[in-house]
Formats: C-alpha cells, sequence, structure tokens
C-alpha cells in the first residue's frame, strides 16, 4: 500500500490518541470524516495499523519492578520451545532474538524483587534449554516512547 501525507497523518494521529473518532480525527489531519474513517480502514486491512490499546501505568497498578534480562541458551534449532515458555508467562512483555553476546533480551514487569526472584529461579532458569542469564533492574526510565516517528 502507497501512503501520502494524508495517511501519515493519520497514523500519526492515531498512535498519539488511538481513541479518537473519525469526526476529531478529521479535524486533525484536515480531512472529511467519511475520508479519513475510508483511509483508516485501510490502513488496518493493509495491516500498517495492528490495533488499539491503551497505555496503562505499570508502576500505578503495583508492577513497580522492570528488568532487562539477557538469555542465553545452551543449544539451537529448537527455539520453537523457548518462544512458546516466553508466550506463556506474562511477566515478559517484550521478548527480542538478537546478535550480540545474548540470544534473547527479555523485558520482564513484575510487582516486586520477590515476583523477580521467583520468576528467575522457579520458571526460567530450570528450562531446559536457559544456559545462562544476566538481569539489570530499571532504577529509573528516561526514555520509553511507543510509537514510530513518521516525520523522520
Amino acid at each position: 500500500m502507497r501512503i501520502d501525507s494524508f495517511d501519515h497523518a493519520i497514523l500519526d494521529a492515531l498512535q498519539r490518541d488511538g481513541s479518537m473518532t473519525n469526526a476529531a480525527l478529521a479535524e486533525v489531519v484536515n480531512l472529511s470524516a467519511s475520508q479519513c474513517s475510508r483511509r483508516r480502514t485501510a490502513l488496518e486491512d493493509a495491516g500498517l495499523i495492528e490495533g488499539y490499546s491503551a497505555r496503562l501505568s505499570a508502576t500505578k497498578l503495583g508492577f513497580g519492578l522492570r528488568a532487562i534480562t539477557r538469555v542465553n541458551l545452551r543449544s539451537h534449532g529448537q527455539e520453537d520451545d523457548f518462544s512458546q515458555f516466553i508466550q506463556a508467562h506474562p511477566q515478559v512483555r517484550s521478548a527480542f532474538s538478537v546478535a550480540g553476546d545474548a540470544d534473547y533480551v527479555l523485558d520482564i514487569r513484575v510487582r516486586d524483587l520477590e515476583a523477580f526472584a521467583d520468576f528467575i529461579h522457579k520458571k526460567l532458569l530450570p528450562h531446559p534449554q536457559v544456559a545462562h542469564v544476566r538481569s539489570e533492574i530499571v532504577l529509573q526510565t528516561l526514555k520509553d516512547r511507543k510509537g514510530l516517528d513518521l516525520m523522520a
């Protein structure tokens, strides 16, 4: 799908506020509400918009500990099993297969240090594919921007 400046403006507005009505979106991008609706549907159908969600405050909801955890596997070739393990544990908010000194980098959110230790010692380390785990506890978030800079 080829996108133009109006589509960029729609995508930019929606990633800032996914709950915008087509009428509100029309005011922002200078199109009619019906044109916004058609374009929005086309962007969704093309897979450029993957969904809509609310941004929740993890800290205010009691998930006060965030850790970045690097995982090395014992062997390769059975990553599907490890991937299924990651998918089954909601503590893992994001997981990335990476190049470098680790095989995977996990973004973990839990309520406290006890919950983190429980996940690491009782779930992650006992996994048969896991050889080595290194974690950093996030002390302060300096930047955690969601979305893409479409105007860059």
